[in-house]
């Protein structure tokens, strides 16, 4: 359900940083609850008290725009993830960590991951646009290669699994639990709201994981 636009602090004209800080924070809401065909520019402009005309200066278009607002709800995410000290974990400990920071992360930010299915819908053609989004990822990428290779040398996990594939199945299973979570409630007629249910999953994605890689 589409909720109202909410307003930011009157942007500061000499300080663009924060301007455009600003105006990302709206947009992203507009577009994860909107799409790329149902924002509004006007409503943004509104929400942070500036004008299309300078959002257009900062972003050249619409399409700009939530080019930048995909590139930063990436970023923030990575920004975080980089901040969980795998490397002074033990490999399995680490995994634990980076697993059930996915998870949690995912369901407190379910405007990500309306994004990434905005743009699925668009097959990619907007992120393909992005000057950044692959050096945004490639840490991510390599911190799970790093801590799943300490793994296999330590004789705790077992060779042979690619990282971005492992990768991608983290972020399958903590997806789910998002993008099918009224579906899927509605139809086994289960509240995933529940906070114990929310523990049980999040325990049983990061076991599942763990039981996969372990040697």
């Amino acid at each position: 359900m589409n909720q109202p636009v909410q307003k930011t602090a009157t942007p500061r004209t000499n300080d663009p940083e924060r301007t455009m800080a600003d105006i990302l924070a709206v947009a992203i809401t507009e577009f994860a609850d909107k799409g790329l065909a149902g924002a509004r520019i006007d409503a943004i402009a509104a929400a942070t008290r500036t004008s299309k005309r300078m959002i257009y200066y900062y972003f050249g278009s619409k399409d700009g725009l939530y080019v930048a607002v995909l590139e930063e709800a990436y970023r923030r995410m990575r920004s975080i993830e980089s901040e969980l000290h795998l490397a002074d974990l033990p490999p399995e400990d680490a995994l634990r960590r980076l697993v059930g920071f996915t998870v949690d992360y995912q369901l407190a930010h379910p405007e990500f991951i309306r994004l990434v299915m905005t743009e699925n819908i668009h097959r990619g053609q907007y992120l393909a646009q992005s000057e950044s989004i692959r050096a945004l990822n490639v840490p991510a990428i390599d911190g799970l290669r790093q801590l799943y290779e300490r793994g296999v040398a330590q004789g705790v996990f077992r060779a042979g699994i690619d990282p971005v594939d492992l990768h991608m199945s983290i972020s399958a299973l903590s997806v789910f639990n998002v993008a099918n979570r009224h579906t899927f409630s509605l139809i086994f007629q289960r509240d995933l709201d529940d906070p114990r249910a929310v523990g049980a999953r999040r325990d049983s994605i990061v076991e599942m994981v763990v039981r996969f890689v372990r040697k």
